[in-house]
């Protein structure tokens, strides 16, 4: 083999070699590229994801059949539970507003270490929860466990609750009798579901004003499950040595005996809608300036031929008289004395629908009586 032979080999190995190092460089250089882009593109995708399961927490979401947010993503959501972000101070602990990277609005109840609540209890609470799905109860997205944080994450309820406005001089006045009428149908509805449609029966034991949200339209939505019992099968009443709730709104078997059912959730309806009628709070008339209480001066008037004079003034000339009359009627049969003079949620949404015949209430529960004058001055507490 001559010189320039061996050289033109040499040459076209060489050339190869160059070749397939070239080619491997370039290889690896996009794999190296697509690699960096689908490392990039997963933790985009983990970031933009509002529900970010928590991998170190001891697999406690295993058995909850809910997503989970991580304590980084709810604290950026509220930014870093910021004073200005917070709505509320509930029994268990404060309420915040939060707004998730894809401008999803959240709220957020942050259980407080000294609410007494276990995991166990946690747990059993979010489960409970997350199986309602009604119109009118408020909507479980998501929760977190992590370490010694026990936080819900609720669809957010712009107008918040009912109380703000009912009790609020310049608000009620945008709450006329046509906003109060479907606001008082929804709560007794949402009840019914919890009483009678849902898969378990469900006792709420804390229904009051402040625990009825108002979305965008003014749709009502019951909140706050943490006191909520649950029945199976054909039982329908309990009892409790640690009674909870909100006095005022409690039924008298319930407060005194710790004996509650249904029919304790129907006395704290028939509460509720004393106070959108009237526009007064239930335990603002335990009052040493007055001798009544609602129940009192509602009982009054209704023996008086007076019901009507009931009606928050700021109502005007909004009302349809025979509906309000008809809520005046049911609200004291809600609040009779005994549980089985009261109706069913049931029957409350047929009697708030129809214009059936109503039975005559009789002396309700927590009568409080010292003056039968202070039911002629109940307007001019208005």
């Amino acid at each position: 083999m001559s010189v320039s032979e061996i050289e033109a080999k040499k040459g076209r190995r060489m050339k190869r070699a160059v070749i397939v190092a070239v080619s491997l460089a370039v290889v690896s250089g996009m794999l190296l590229i697509i690699g960096f882009y689908i490392c990039r593109s997963r933790t985009k995708l983990k970031e933009r994801n509002e529900v970010v399961v928590h991998q170190n927490n001891g697999g406690q979401n295993e058995d909850l059949e809910l997503p989970f947010l991580d304590f980084s993503t709810i604290a950026s959501a509220t930014d870093n539970f910021e004073i200005n972000y917070k709505l509320g101070e509930g029994g268990f602990g404060p309420v915040y507003k939060g707004i998730l990277e894809d401008g999803q609005e959240i709220a957020v109840k942050r259980l407080s270490t000294s609410s007494g609540q276990g995991l166990n209890e946690f747990k059993s609470e979010v489960r409970l929860i997350a199986k309602l799905q009604h119109r009118n109860l408020i909507k479980l997205l998501a929760c977190c466990i992590q370490e010694e944080e026990k936080m819900l994450v609720y669809e957010y309820m712009p107008n918040k609750s009912l109380d703000s406005f009912i009790f609020d001089q310049t608000k009620s006045k945008m709450l006329d009798w046509s906003k109060r009428f479907p606001i008082i149908c929804g709560i007794a509805r949402g009840l019914q579901y919890l009483h009678q449609d849902s898969r378990l029966r469900i006792i709420h034991r804390d229904l009051k004003a402040s625990n009825v949200l108002l979305d965008s339209e003014m749709n009502p939505k019951i909140s706050d499950f943490g006191m909520a019992r649950t029945f199976g099968g054909d039982q329908s009443e309990g009892n409790t040595n640690r009674v909870v709730g909100t006095y005022g709104y409690m039924a008298p078997e319930y407060a005194f005996d710790g004996q509650f059912s249904t029919k304790s959730d129907v006395f704290s309806f028939g509460i509720l809608l004393l106070e959108i009628i009237s526009g007064k709070k239930s335990r603002g008339f335990y009052d040493p300036n007055h001798s009544h209480n609602l129940i009192g001066i509602a009982w009054i008037l209704w023996n008086e031929g007076r019901p009507l004079d009931l009606i928050d003034e700021c109502l005007g000339e909004t009302c349809t008289l025979s509906e309000v009359l008809r809520c005046i009627h049911l609200s004291l049969l809600c609040v009779q004395q005994r549980p089985e003079d009261r109706p069913s949620m049931s029957s409350v949404v047929v009697v708030l629908g129809s214009e059936c015949a109503l039975p005559q209430p009789k002396k309700p529960g927590f009568f409080l009586e010292k003056d039968s004058n202070v039911a002629h001055g109940f307007s001019n507490l208005n």
